[in-house]
C-alpha cells in the first residue's frame, strides 16, 4: 500500500509520519504540504501514486478537496485529527500517529 501523509508545511507532522511508517512491511510512504510555502508542496503525481491519503486535520482535507478535486477521483482520504502542536519526531507525535493510523494499515 502506498500512503501519502499531508499537513500544512511538510515540516513536522507529515514528514514524521512518512519516516516512522517507511519501515513498515508492505507500506510505501511519502509526504507533502498543502501550503504554498511547504518544504515539499503536494503534486498531482503524488496523489496519483497514493492508495491512501492521510491528512492531519480536517482543514487539510477541505483544502485538498478544493485545490485537487480532479486528481482525487477514486482516492481514499482519511483525517487523523492531529493538531500542529508537536515537534518533528517527538515521542508524543510518534505515539499519536501510531494510534490514529492503526485502523487504516
Amino acid at each position: 500500500m502506498r500512503v501519502l501523509f499531508l499537513c500544512s508545511k511538510n515540516r513536522l507532522r507529515s514528514p514524521t509520519a512518512e519516516h516512522i511508517f517507511a519501515e513498515a512491511p508492505d507500506l510505501e510512504t511519502d509526504s507533502a504540504g498543502l501550503n504554498r510555502d511547504a518544504d515539499v508542496r503536494l503534486s498531482d503525481e503524488q496523489i496519483e501514486w497514493a492508495d491512501l491519503i492521510v491528512a492531519m486535520e480536517s482543514s487539510h482535507r477541505a483544502k485538498l478537496t478544493r485545490d485537487y478535486s480532479s486528481a482525487l477521483r477514486g482516492k481514499r482520504v482519511v483525517v487523523l485529527g492531529i493538531p500542529d502542536n508537536y515537534d518533528f519526531m517527538s515521542d508524543d507525535l510518534i505515539a499519536l500517529l501510531k494510534q490514529k493510523c492503526a485502523p487504516f494499515f
